[in-house]
């Protein structure tokens, strides 16, 4: 018997989040005075379901919404990407397809696909394209074209 967690497992393994507090000192000097929202994995989860098809989010836009809705001045951008890696792979150990939380749809600053996602950027991009939308290649990293007419709103 495997004594390795499930991504489900993981995700659950966060009690104490969501919380707010201030921005720590060695982050003062870029983001300036303020407090800053570590969201929960199901914070995470629940904002990558809501994107729908045809529409797409990135890590960093559901951190600042996160941020929005627990009225900090910053949202944790790193967390939120560590997050949704996570949501991702709980998505593929899902048994009931449509159970699957859309996590494709989420993807890095100015449309990258995030080849951390299961399967890598093929399987980011066969999903994506499966849904119309074009995949363009830029040097070694992979886009969505027209991303920025395409964002959906994840509170």
């Amino acid at each position: 018997m495997s004594t390795k967690k499930s991504w489900r497992d993981r995700l659950a393994g966060y009690p104490h989040l969501p919380n707010v507090k201030e921005i720590p000192l060695p982050m003062r000097k870029r983001h300036g005075e303020g407090t800053i929202a570590t969201p929960s994995p199901r914070e995470i989860e629940e904002a990558m379901r809501g994107v729908p098809e045809g529409r797409l989010a990135t890590v960093f836009g559901i951190g600042e919404d996160i941020a929005v809705r627990h009225h900090a001045t910053i949202g944790r951008t790193v967390t939120t990407a560590i997050f949704a890696h996570m949501v991702a792979h709980a998505a593929e150990e899902a048994v009931q397809p449509d159970a699957r939380t859309p996590y494709w749809r989420t993807l890095k600053s100015g449309g990258e696909l995030n080849a951390k996602y299961p399967g890598g950027i093929e399987a980011q991009m066969t999903k994506l394209e499966a849904e119309g939308h074009t995949v363009v290649q830029r040097g070694k990293r992979y886009f969505v074209e027209d991303f920025a007419k395409k964002p959906a709103r994840t509170h």
